[in-house]
């Protein structure tokens, strides 16, 4: 496989799903891939993978929860590793939080890991990117950051704070030579998915899902939502009215 112009790259949640299939993703193509997530032996058993397809994937046990750890071990890697050229913030909680039934730690969990998790992610080296004027910046957010959907306050919320982050610094980073791209993957079969009861249109299998995301991390894009036919639906809902998308929401449920 052809060599990317990545030589090192900061995976988070990559123990398992869409950040396991990225990471892999990478090392196969000759990037040094810094996998990082809470389960260890997950990471072993990824590093040995990719060591078995003469890749290379690091393990670093990690809880984006913990904003300011992460902050810290995402700088030491930079220093380590000479200046990681690209870091994904994959890292993500979904749990249902209907407005009738909202328990706070369901709440409190969502913006510890896809607010202040991520936010410290992709902070943590950026003016050291800014610096060296090389980088790429990934956010993994959502199409349930479109609008506040029924069920997910916390999930949605935290994901449209992950979308507004991204496009300010996309705007601030522009010219800086770090690039900046935020994906927004609808439904994709996963543990986290694994846990809806309801049915989930357009489900895409983590391989497909991955192959979209990674070619347009490389494609260098700023914005990528998929796939095409529930982002088109998001669309469409984040322009109605409030009036016509709470009827339409109601729905939902």
């Amino acid at each position: 496989m052809a060599e990317l112009s990545y030589r090192t790259a900061l995976v988070t949640g990559a123990s398992s799903g869409l950040g396991r299939g990225l990471a892999l993703w990478f090392a196969r193509r000759g990037v040094k891939v810094y996998a990082a997530a809470r389960r260890r032996e997950n990471l072993e058993a990824l590093a040995n993978e990719a060591r078995a397809a003469n890749a290379h994937i690091e393990p670093v046990e990690l809880d984006v929860a913990d904003a300011d750890n992460t902050l810290a071990r995402i700088r030491e890697l930079d220093a380590a590793c000479g200046g990681l050229d690209l870091i994904i913030a994959n890292a993500g909680f979904g749990q249902e939080t209907s407005g009738k039934r909202i328990k706070w730690d369901t709440v409190k969990k969502a913006i510890d890991v896809n607010v202040t998790g991520a936010a410290a992610t992709l902070s943590a080296v950026l003016p050291q990117m800014v610096e060296r004027k090389r980088g790429h910046v990934v956010g993994v957010a959502s199409l349930a950051a479109f609008r506040g959907l029924p069920r997910n306050a916390a999930y949605s919320a935290s994901k449209a704070f992950l979308s507004t982050f991204m496009e300010s610094l996309r705007v601030d980073l522009r010219g800086t030579g770090v690039q900046v791209t935020c994906l927004y993957p609808g439904f994709v079969k996963s543990e986290m998915t694994a846990q809806n009861k309801f049915q989930m249109p357009f489900l895409l299998e983590t391989e497909e899902a991955v192959e979209l995301m990674a070619r347009a991390i490389v494609r260098g894009d700023n914005q990528y939502a998929f796939p095409w036919q529930m982002a088109r639906v998001m669309g469409v809902l984040k322009q109605l009215p409030n009036a016509i998308f709470d009827a339409a929401a109601r729905k939902m449920r």
